[in-house]
């Protein structure tokens, strides 16, 4: 007899832990829980989430609360009679009254190799470290934050090229994979969780759209990791006469400069800016009002950024 279970997600990355999940022989999703539609986009009209859209168009039940609490909720959730609970980036802290309910627990799937990168922002929190490896963990949920026991883990190295938006999107597919392998067998009995090493953890924070101003006071190296973490969202910008300038793809390469952070030069034909330690080369930029360029073509249009020092170090501000 298939095992009645809830699924709670909301954005894309949740997407194919919930096809995986709905193609399971032994699994009825007897209902979709996802973030209520909200404003989004220029319009600001109201958008559902991508985990609604997708549940919608399989056929299942899909129910929105604004919070899982409250006597009202708790009762709903209750009259589901779900055995099983699975999660991806569902954006709320489950209340030990919710975790409860299910006989088979609650899974979560998480976008990092727990204990590292617990939190809000895993992927961001990999790039931004820079950890060879990502990879994902599907653990049983308990009352803290990423704290509850492994049931399996999978990891992939991390490339050069990644950002967040494409690493995000290579471990929804690996944590769907993961997860349709694990829960037959966590229903069989077949996992015997694995506690997580509390000493080894790391921890990340929500990420805000004002942190995307480029620190020139910092290393290349870590700059370069920012505008891959902060990519596609919130992005990355310095300033330049007064105008943002948006940098969407950067390196870090070495050498030493006699510029100050943030100065203008040209090394080896390319757009370069000097940090602390090395200098950061602009691959891709976009000046306020305009289209998107190559470092190259931003250098033949605007020569006179050579020179220029860009933004300010964020102690200057203060």
């Amino acid at each position: 007899m298939p095992t009645n279970t809830i699924f709670m997600g909301t954005p894309d990355f949740a997407v194919p832990s919930l096809e995986a999940l709905a193609a399971l022989p032994d699994i009825e999703i007897v209902c979709v829980i996802t973030q209520p539609d909200r404003r989004a986009g220029r319009g600001k009209a109201l958008r559902p989430s991508a985990v609604k859209q997708r549940a919608q168009a399989l056929g299942f039940a899909v129910w929105t609360p604004e919070r899982l609490r409250g006597d009202e909720a708790l009762a709903t959730l209750h009259d589901l009679e779900a055995a099983l609970f699975v999660v991806a980036a569902y954006g709320e802290i489950l209340r030990p009254a919710v975790l409860a309910m299910p006989r088979y627990g609650a899974l979560n799937v998480h976008a990092s190799l727990l204990p590292r990168q617990r939190g809000a922002s895993p992927v961001a929190g990999v790039l931004l470290a820079g950890d060879a490896q990502a990879g994902v963990t599907i653990m049983q949920m308990d009352e803290g934050m990423d704290t509850g026991p492994i049931l399996t883990q999978r990891a992939i190295a991390v490339r050069a090229d990644h950002t967040r938006g494409t690493l995000t999107a290579a471990l929804a597919l690996l944590g769907a994979e993961l997860l349709a392998e694990t829960v037959p067998r966590w229903l069989a009995g077949a996992i015997k969780p694995t506690p997580q090493e509390g000493a080894a953890a790391t921890y990340t924070r929500l990420i805000r759209k004002s942190e995307g101003e480029l620190d020139w006071s910092e290393s290349a190296e870590q700059l370069a990791r920012t505008v891959r973490a902060f990519d596609p969202w919130p992005g990355t910008f310095t300033t330049w006469e007064g105008k943002r300038l948006k940098i969407l793809a950067a390196q870090a390469v070495g050498g030493r400069s006699a510029l100050p952070p943030g100065g203008v030069a040209v090394r080896q034909g390319e757009l370069a800016v000097a940090t602390s330690d090395g200098w950061l080369r602009l691959d891709r930029l976009q000046l306020a009002g305009k289209g998107e360029q190559t470092g190259a073509a931003f250098l033949n249009g605007y020569p006179q950024i050579v020179g220029a020092r860009l933004g300010m170090a964020k102690s200057e501000h203060e």
